[in-house]
């Protein structure tokens, strides 16, 4: 009986403008909303898993573990804001439970469009991976870790913009300070925007022989300062990405055929039937030859010393060693053949013709 009084008395009471059943009904309220929105979460979630095992997207993942990350404390905070709307409320508090909700539906926000670009980098990157490109995959993570700086720096200033804070000025210093970081950080920021150009623009990849400038190589890491290349006489050769980017490329890989031209001289001696028999050797065993297509054999020009043949064949492959085993071949087999047909290299060599060259007669001076 003593317990049912005070109940009735608490009841019948005002505190703060709020009578003491208003007040019940506030808690009432609160553990109905959280009650409800956990069960809807349940409900919901299993629901949305059901339906994430058949799809092939990443993006209903990403939501199906930002619901899942969702605990009973965020759900009695929005039930606390919503069910205080019932109650007589000073202005100060009503204020701040508003800017609160604000803080809360940002943070919220932000947390999902995270998860997001975290399943769109982690797809990306597995992808990737099954593509044995596994260098690659640094830009990616940088550029979603600055995409997700971003989101939380814009919710800051939308929050501070909401309580008042005049950002314009804000803006203002924090863009004069991002000039002078800039300014002073400018080579590193150079190279990191020149690892993004490199990332989109895909001029080279890992596993590429490249020729940048005096120096060449295969390409073994792009980071997001440098990129590192193994030389032919095995050094490894890091270069800024910012070189790179302003440098040109020569991409050995992209390559689909090799365009071949070499020459050949043979000596002054040799007759006009000499010539052509040459050149239908010449043309034969370049023909012969497997993966590789004759374009031309012509009888270029008469040189200092000897009567030159230019040679052009394309040859189906990238592979540099390839290309030397195949022109060794053609080179045996023209010097094989060009012996038994008795046609003969030319060399430099430089002949005197002498006539009617008059001797001079030499004095003796004696004294």
């Amino acid at each position: 009986m003593q317990f049912q009084a005070l109940i009735e008395k608490f009841l019948a009471s005002t505190y703060y403008g709020n009578t003491g059943d208003k007040i019940a009904y506030f808690f009432a309220l609160v553990l109905g909303v959280t009650v409800i929105l956990k069960v809807f979460k349940l409900y919901f979630l299993s629901h949305l898993k059901r339906l994430a095992k058949k799809s092939k997207t990443k993006l209903d993942d990403a939501i199906v573990e930002f619901i899942d990350e969702i605990d009973w404390r965020i759900m009695l905070l929005v039930a606390l804001i919503f069910s205080s709307r019932i109650l007589v409320l000073q202005e100060w508090v009503s204020k701040w439970l508003w800017y609160f909700l604000l803080a809360l539906l940002s943070y919220l926000i932000v947390k999902f469009v995270s998860k997001i670009i975290d399943h769109l980098i982690k797809d990306e990157i597995d992808k990737r991976l099954e593509a044995d490109n596994a260098d690659d995959t640094t830009a990616i993570s940088v550029l979603g870790s600055i995409l997700k700086v971003c989101l939380w720096a814009i919710a800051l200033l939308f929050i501070l913009s909401n309580l008042g804070v005049n950002i314009t000025s804000l803006i203002a210093g924090i863009g004069i300070g991002g000039i002078a970081i800039a300014f002073a950080l400018q080579k590193i920021l150079e190279d990191l925007f020149s690892s993004f150009t490199i990332y989109f623009d895909k001029p080279f990849k890992k596993g590429d022989f490249i020729i940048v400038g005096t120096d060449m190589g295969t390409v073994k890491h792009i980071g997001i300062k440098t990129t590192r290349i193994q030389t032919l006489e095995g050094q490894e050769l890091i270069i800024s990405n910012r070189e790179l980017t302003t440098a040109r490329v020569n991409n050995y890989k992209k390559m689909e055929e090799r365009r071949v031209l070499f020459s050949i001289g043979v000596v002054y001696d040799s007759t006009v039937a000499k010539l052509k028999e040459a050149k239908e050797i010449i043309s034969e065993v370049v023909r012969g030859i497997e993966s590789v297509r004759l374009d031309r054999v012509n009888f270029k020009k008469f040189n200092d010393y000897s009567l030159d043949f230019e040679i052009v064949y394309y040859l189906n492959t990238n592979d540099y060693n390839k290309y030397m085993e195949v022109q060794e071949k053609i080179n045996w087999a023209i010097k094989d053949l060009f012996d038994r047909a008795g046609i003969e290299f030319a060399f430099p060599t430089r002949t005197l013709h002498l006539s009617n060259v008059p001797q001079k007669r030499s004095q003796s001076i004696s004294g």
